[in-house]
């Protein structure tokens, strides 16, 4: 029998330890590690992740368009970026990822949270949307007041759609010419939302 030589990871009390903030260019030196956390949970969940460049990480973070999560010790716990479609008539929360020390503490939840609000602030009129194959993902979303659409009522913007050409699933989408797939297509709409309590 082999020994288990792998390592745990500590388990870190996000909650108490993690501040989520407005990334910024002071936050370019962790554009890297972003970027291989993306690609390392895109593999381990066999789903699609739209892999991104460093550059395009930078430029998130310099338009004031993505959040990040970082940990007592100025690591990486987490983050999120915000993308527009359709000029605007559109957002996406995407790239929500969260580093594996940090995970199981809910702190996906305050990030998208986070990014959520920045959203609605920097896009009022927007409606907001996402695909996703996550459980966890479709909760947090539901909780934030999206629901379940078909694909035909998010973006048409073939841009949008390249960005699935990273994942595994790709075939099925174009199979069905953009109809459905293994995600789950899901919108929150300004006009039809709840008011603010």
């Amino acid at each position: 029998m082999l020994a288990d030589t792998s390592i745990a990871l500590p388990i870190i009390d996000a909650s108490a330890s993690v501040e989520i903030v407005i990334a910024t260019p002071e936050h370019f030196r962790f554009a890297h590690e972003i970027c291989d956390l993306i690609k390392t949970a895109a593999a381990q969940r066999g789903t699609g992740i739209a892999e991104r460049a460093p550059e395009y990480i930078r430029a998130k973070m310099e338009e004031g368009k993505a959040v990040i999560a970082l940990g007592a010790d100025a690591e990486v716990a987490g983050f999120c970026y915000i993308e527009t479609w359709d000029h605007g008539k559109y957002a996406v929360n995407s790239g929500l990822i969260i580093s594996p020390a940090f995970r199981r503490q809910g702190l996906a939840r305050r990030i998208k949270r986070r990014a959520f609000e920045l959203s609605r602030r920097l896009y009022p009129e927007a409606k907001l949307f996402g695909i996703t194959t996550s459980l966890a993902v479709m909760k947090i979303n539901s909780e934030l007041g999206y629901k379940p659409v078909t694909f035909s009522e998010l973006t048409d913007d073939d841009e949008f759609w390249q960005g699935c050409q990273s994942c595994p699933n790709y075939d099925v989408l174009t199979r069905m010419k953009r109809q459905m797939c293994l995600c789950t297509g899901m919108l929150y709409d300004p006009n039809e939302a709840p008011p603010s309590k």
